[in-house]
């Protein structure tokens, strides 16, 4: 009788054992390495669907490290992505529809993060009133390579001029080298997203700003991923989006917590030259711009889950490009978007109100 207890009790000590093992093994088991590629070198506070998710843990608790590559434009980030450098690709959204139109690439939506809120800015005292009046002019953009680029030859056409004979086009980077160009009248025009016009007014410049007011209606910035990706690994792809959205929901409850959190872990990003209260402003106030068009995404997308992708929006910016001849085929809108069972819903399957929660402790 006694060996017979003491039998099982060894037994059920070695099964104890077996899954402290275990447990052990999967607890130390080494993170997936993903990368995600972003046509901007300026990583500030702008992108924290991207930035945040590391820092507060989200992907490494679903098992993935993350990389975030800065790329001079939105074609390179599409280019490494298709090359399989990088698993995931922030992608401005003409060239989404590009490369499955004209390019025959399989590249798949994954979250909505923004709508068209490109602009075309001149100095306000300037003498430039109209986007007519930039006939013969220089014009800025930040890279040649840049999805901003038919947006801004869409706006000149729409307004009587040549986009390839009636103004030359000058990539100026981003940032002070941008607006010196504008200053120095070296150009007479930028063409930039809001983020960076606010970046421009945090600087001083007092600006002109010319927009078509239906891309408010447009989706632009969206987090892409190969069809490969998302056959192969959904998982992976529903993880990422999901750390993202996590961290959506998490900078709507605290703006200022997270750019407290980006000059923590980014102090690279932090604005230099002027004391605190004015670097805590300007950041300020690029992250409300950012998050003014990340809400508009959400309500354009149906106002229900984060980062959804109604293929509706898709398709009204692929006949845009149609329209401009910026395209040469048309691709069903729903092809263009991930294909998940239940994708949004398991994406936004976190408890939102402990995030919120934490957001507005911003005890980090």
């Amino acid at each position: 009788m006694f060996n017979s207890k003491f039998s099982k009790l060894r037994k059920f000590a070695f099964a104890t054992a077996c899954v402290a093992v275990l447990m052990h093994a999967a607890s130390a088991a080494p993170l997936k390495k993903v990368s995600i590629a972003v046509g901007s070198q300026v990583l500030n506070v702008t992108y924290p669907w991207l930035l945040m998710p590391k820092v507060l843990g989200y992907w490494q608790s679903m098992g993935y490290d993350v990389d975030i590559v800065g790329l001079s434009g939105s074609t390179q980030a599409l280019q490494q992505m298709a090359a399989g450098g990088v698993q995931f690709a922030q992608l401005n959204s003409t060239d989404l529809v590009r490369a499955n139109s004209d390019r025959k690439l399989p590249v798949r939506a994954v979250m909505n993060t923004g709508v068209i809120d490109w602009g075309l800015a001149v100095l306000a005292n300037g003498p430039i009133k109209s986007v007519a009046q930039l006939k013969g002019k220089r014009i800025g953009i930040v890279s040649l390579a840049t999805g901003g680029l038919p947006l801004m030859q869409s706006l000149l056409a729409e307004n009587g001029l040549d986009p390839q004979h009636d103004v030359e086009v000058i990539a100026t980077g981003a940032g002070a080298p941008a607006l010196d160009a504008l200053k120095s009248g070296r150009v007479q025009a930028l063409m930039f997203w809001q983020t960076a016009i606010t970046g421009f007014e945090n600087s001083g410049a007092s600006l002109r700003v010319f927009r078509d007011p239906s891309w408010q209606k447009l989706p632009d910035f969206t987090l892409t991923t190969m069809a490969t990706t998302v056959n192969t690994t959904p998982e992976t792809v529903i993880a990422i989006a999901k750390g993202a959205a996590m961290a959506i929901e998490f900078t709507n409850a605290n703006p200022e917590c997270v750019r407290k959190l980006q000059w923590k872990y980014f102090p690279s990003t932090k604005p230099t030259g002027v004391d605190e209260a004015t670097a805590a402003r300007w950041d300020d106030a690029l992250l409300k711009s950012q998050l003014a068009s990340m809400n508009s995404a959400f309500v354009m997308n149906g106002a229900k889950y984060i980062g959804a992708t109604d293929p509706a929006g898709i398709d009204r910016m692929q006949q845009f490009m149609v329209r401009q001849k910026l395209v040469g085929s048309v691709v069903t809108p729903t092809d263009m978007v991930v294909d998940i069972p239940n994708f949004v819903a398991r994406v936004n399957d976190f408890d939102h109100e402990a995030i919120k929660a934490a957001a507005r402790k911003c005890a980090f």
